[in-house]
C-alpha cells in the first residue's frame, strides 16, 4: 500500500511491474482493485511499471475536509489529482487507461495536456455525461444523494437491480467500495461527470486513442463508441459482444488481448469489433 500527500490529502495508489509506467484510474463508486488482473498481466510481461490510483473520495484516499468537498470531487480536480501524482513520482508522461468515469478523466488529460500522454485508453466511459443510466444522472443532485445516503436499504436496492446480470465478482466489488465512500463524493463527482460534454473537443485529440465498451453496457451506453470512433483522428474501437460495464472481468481474454495490441502498435485508425 502505496500513498502521497497532496494539498487535498492523502492519495492512495497500488504498483507492481518494472519498466515504462502506465497508469490506471478507476470509475465512480470504485478503487484500483478494478484493474488488479490486468496489472498482474501487464507487469508479467517485464516491459511495465503499473500504478493504479485512488480517486479522492473513494478507495483509500483521502475523503476531503469540508472545505474541499465541492472541488475535490470533480473532473477538473482529478486531472490535477492525476497531474500531482506524476510530478511526485517524476513521471513526465505515460499512457493512462480509464474505467468508466477514470476513462473521462483520462481523456480530458489528454485534450487539455497531451504532452503528458503517450497513449490513452477509454473502457466503458461516457464522452457525454447523458449517456449515463438514469438513475447515474439522479445519484448527482444533492437532494436525492442525501435521501438515498440516509436509507442504505434503497441504495442498495438500486444497485442490486442495477448489477442483477453482472458476475459475482463485479457485485462483491461494487458492494465493498460503496462502503468506501462519502455521500459527498457519491453525489459531487457523478453530478459533474454528468454535466460533461467532451464531443466538440474530439477532434483536436492527436495521440492514439483505444475504446472499449461492453455491448450490454446499461451503465454507460456503449453509443459513446461511435463517438469516438467518429470525433477522433487515430482511434481503435473494441465492442465486447458479451460484455457489461465491467469488460476486464466479463471477457478478461480478450479484453487483455486488446490492452496488450494497443500498448504494442499504434492504432491505425480502423474500428474493429468483437
Amino acid at each position: 500500500m502505496s500513498s502521497i500527500v497532496t494539498e487535498q490529502g492523502i492519495l492512495h495508489y497500488e504498483s507492481i511491474g518494472r519498466g515504462q509506467p502506465i497508469i490506471l484510474l478507476h470509475g465512480w463508486i470504485n478503487s484500483w482493485d478494478v484493474w488488479r488482473d490486468m496489472m498482474i498481466n501487464l507487469a508479467g510481461t517485464k516491459k511495465y511499471r503499473v500504478y493504479a490510483l485512488d480517486f479522492w473520495g473513494f478507495g483509500d484516499s483521502a475523503k476531503g475536509s469540508q472545505a474541499q468537498q465541492t472541488a475535490a470531487f470533480q473532473i477538473d480536480s482529478y486531472v490535477q489529482m492525476v497531474h500531482q501524482f506524476m510530478d511526485a513520482l517524476g513521471i513526465q508522461s505515460a499512457p493512462i487507461f480509464g474505467h468508466s468515469m477514470g476513462g473521462t478523466v483520462a481523456l480530458q488529460i489528454s485534450l487539455e495536456h497531451p504532452e503528458r500522454v503517450e497513449k490513452v485508453a477509454l473502457v466503458g466511459s461516457p464522452i457525454i455525461g447523458r449517456s449515463l443510466h438514469p438513475f447515474l444522472q439522479l445519484a448527482g443532485y444533492g437532494s436525492i444523494a442525501k435521501l438515498i445516503w440516509r436509507y442504505p436499504i434503497m441504495l442498495h436496492s438500486i444497485m442490486r437491480i442495477l448489477l442483477a446480470k453482472d458476475s459475482k465478482k463485479v457485485r462483491t466489488m461494487i458492494f465493498r467500495d460503496v462502503q468506501r465512500t462519502t455521500i459527498e463524493s457519491f453525489f459531487r463527482s457523478i453530478g459533474d461527470l454528468r454535466d460533461t460534454d467532451l464531443r466538440n473537443q474530439l477532434p483536436t485529440l492527436n495521440i492514439p486513442t483505444l475504446g472499449i465498451y461492453g455491448a450490454k453496457d446499461k451503465i454507460v451506453s456503449p453509443i459513446n463508441a461511435d463517438l469516438l470512433k467518429n470525433g477522433v483522428k487515430s482511434v481503435q474501437i473494441q465492442v465486447l459482444n458479451n460484455s457489461r460495464h465491467f469488460p476486464m472481468t466479463d471477457e478478461p481474454e480478450r479484453f487483455l488481448e486488446t490492452v496488450n495490441s494497443f500498448l504494442n502498435n499504434n492504432p491505425n485508425g480502423q474500428a474493429v469489433q468483437a
